[in-house]
């Protein structure tokens, strides 16, 4: 296409679109060889009975998933304690997070999230042109209620957290949390993505506050960040409107039949998430040995300050370079810091190894 042509259709593009960058095509850098801790992804196969539901829904290819997921939401409601109409089944937390933004968003409204959050909210905001308000959190780690109710973000049409946050780990109790939605006559938008590596979770909530709505999806401690399922809890009014919106046949035959199967097994799953949280622990203990000033973390990874002398993506390129991957975050403030995923044991010696590494050749 010529560049006039290009430029004339380019014209015709909506505000929020002509701000987007292009995204081009690339190839990771690592080598199938890495240790791979920069997801935050599930390291353990899937269980046997799961495994055999994949490749039998595998047979029903030449056939549409069901729309509407409803299988999946009557299986979720009674897992859950629910009525299926309070429930929506999804492509991942993610498609459930944007249809969130897209219903309840318009040009020039404002959301509100702790920072640092999830980054993928803000392009979210961004596609809606709507503002994008960062509160950040108060000493202790405490939720800052006052500060998401009242001044900058009295305004926000809807506040959306995070328990355990990504990417610090942190662990807000279920009591603030509910003190926030009861004094709030907004949208609260509550994920959960990794709250089976904590000690509590919100979904007792649901039903007293018709204004939570609670996220979780399959991708961290059930391994299916592959096969993407996620749902979301709320009022009736609320998830009608979000199933409204949402794309016919959201999900396919194979993540249908991997979610049943879960929801059906997820005893299967019990000792895996032990496993998470006693390599959590352990490993925090040897990075701290190592002096990195470790954050207290109920999820299913770490988020550590990186000891003095060198910046966090030097130590991200360092790893790389012995073939460990790690997450870093450019953002201010998060300079000095690298996230690491909580794999299987061999995984994390590799990866201490790897830092032990790093180390000795600094001294």
């Amino acid at each position: 296409m010529s560049d006039a042509r290009m430029l004339s259709v380019l014209s015709s593009l909506s505000h929020v679109a002509r701000q987007l960058d292009v995204a081009h095509s690339s190839r990771p850098s690592a080598n199938g060889n890495c240790v791979k801790l920069d997801m935050n992804e599930n390291p353990f196969p899937l269980p046997a009975i799961v495994k055999e539901s994949a490749m039998a829904a595998l047979e029903r290819h030449h056939l549409y998933p069901e729309n509407d997921n409803i299988a999946l939401r009557e299986a979720a409601a009674c897992a859950y304690g629910f009525s299926p109409d309070q429930v929506i089944a999804g492509n991942g937390s993610s498609e459930l997070l944007g249809l969130i933004y897209k219903a309840f968003l318009v040009p020039g409204d404002t959301v509100a999230m702790l920072s640092p959050g999830f980054s993928f909210n803000r392009r979210l905001a961004m596609l809606q042109d709507a503002h994008f308000l960062e509160i950040g959190w108060i000493e202790n780690n405490s939720l800052p209620i006052n500060r998401l109710l009242f001044g900058r973000a009295g305004v926000a049409k809807f506040i959306v957290l995070a328990n355990p946050n990504n990417p610090t780990g942190t662990f807000v109790p279920i009591a603030d949390i509910e003190r926030l939605v009861a004094q709030s006559e907004r949208l609260i938008v509550l994920d959960e993505a990794y709250v089976d590596f904590a000690p509590d979770n919100a979904l007792r909530l649901v039903n007293r506050y018709p204004n939570l709505l609670l996220l979780r999806t399959f991708s961290k401690s059930y391994g299916v960040a592959g096969v993407r399922v996620g749902f979301g809890f709320g009022h009736p009014e609320l998830v009608g409107r979000l199933r409204t919106m949402q794309s016919l046949f959201s999900m396919n035959v194979i993540s249908q039949a991997v979610g049943l199967s879960i929801l059906a097994h997820r005893d299967a799953y019990a000792e895996n998430r032990r496993h998470i949280v006693r390599e959590r622990e352990r490993v925090a203990r040897a990075l701290s040995a190592h002096r990195f000033a470790v954050l207290p973390s109920e999820a299913n990874f770490v988020l550590a300050r990186v000891p003095p002398g060198h910046d966090g993506a030097w130590w991200q390129a360092a790893l790389q370079e012995r073939n460990v991957l790690v997450a870093f975050f450019p953002e201010e403030g998060l300079e000095n810091y690298i996230r690491i995923s909580i794999g299987t044991k061999v995984q994390m010696e590799a990866f201490l190894s790897a830092v032990s590494d790093v180390s000795v050749s600094q001294t």
